[in-house]
Parts: C-alpha cells; sequence; structure tokens
C-alpha cells in the first residue's frame, strides 16, 4: 500500500479530526468552525476565497489519501465537510448567529441522508473529486435553506 504525502493527509483529515474515532465527519465540521469566524471577520471575499482554495486542495489531498489506503471514501478524510462547512456558514453569514446554526445542522443533516444529487455526486471520478463533490453539494443546500430561513423570521 501507497502512503500519500503528509501534507495531503493532514488537509485531508483537517490536522487530525478524521482521525477522532466517533463521528469524524462532525468532528471534521467542528474544526472548521475557528476557521469561518476567523475569516468572516475578514469578510466575504477572504472567506470564499479560502472556502475555493481549500475545496480544490481538498481534491488534491482526498484523491491522495484514497489512492494510498485503496478505499474510494476513507472516514478519515473530513476536508470534504470542513469545505461543505465552510461554504453552508459563508452562505449564511448575513443572516447572524441563528441562520450560521441552522446552516450548521443542515449541512450535516444533508451530508449524512444526501438526498437527491447529493447522493449521486459522490460516485464521480476521480476520487478525490466524488469525496468533495456531495459535501460541496450539500453545503450548498445547507446555506441557501439557511439563508432563506433567516428572511423570513
Amino acid at each position: 500500500m501507497a502512503v500519500a504525502p503528509v501534507s495531503a493527509r493532514w488537509l485531508a483529515t483537517w490536522f487530525g479530526c478524521g482521525r477522532f474515532p466517533v463521528a469524524p465527519g462532525t468532528v471534521g465540521s467542528l474544526g472548521a468552525l475557528p476557521l469561518h469566524f476567523g475569516l468572516r471577520a475578514l469578510g466575504p471575499v477572504p472567506h470564499a476565497l479560502a472556502t475555493i482554495a481549500i475545496t480544490i486542495g481538498g481534491v488534491w489531498a482526498a484523491q491522495r489519501v484514497a489512492e494510498a489506503s485503496g478505499d474510494e471514501d476513507p472516514s478519515s478524510v473530513v476536508i470534504d465537510e470542513v469545505a461543505g462547512t465552510l461554504i453552508a456558514l459563508g452562505l449564511a453569514a448575513p443572516g447572524g448567529l441563528l441562520a450560521q446554526g441552522v446552516a450548521f445542522v443542515a449541512f450535516r443533516a444533508f451530508d449524512i441522508a444526501k438526498p437527491g444529487i447529493i447522493d449521486d455526486v459522490q460516485r464521480l471520478k476521480p476520487w478525490g473529486l466524488g469525496i468533495m463533490a456531495d459535501d460541496v453539494l450539500a453545503g450548498i443546500a445547507a446555506g441557501v435553506v439557511a439563508r432563506g430561513l433567516s428572511l423570513l423570521l
């Protein structure tokens, strides 16, 4: 079995969050929160640029770790949850903290349930793209739902 580069393993596991023995995806999402709030303080453009960079880097890192493990979606890879969380919370941020909380919960629900196309895109090839794609869509869906709800309240 090959070994993924250290940089890929650290990014893919979000600095070890993915190694948590219980609910590593949720731990990865929680691990994204400090970055979200730090980026949010800088404004929407730095938040969006960092989210895009993490998503692109996540495809690379997830691919390297998946290839090295021979598993098309290793449970230790949580960079997809980090990207999805950043997307969801970034879209919901204008609605305030309540909207961001709703976005977080909605993202985890969409990521776990994988309704419709969210389920379909996880089978995209190469593996890194499939690993990231469902969480990107779940993040968009969660952010839009949370933002929409915040406008109604």
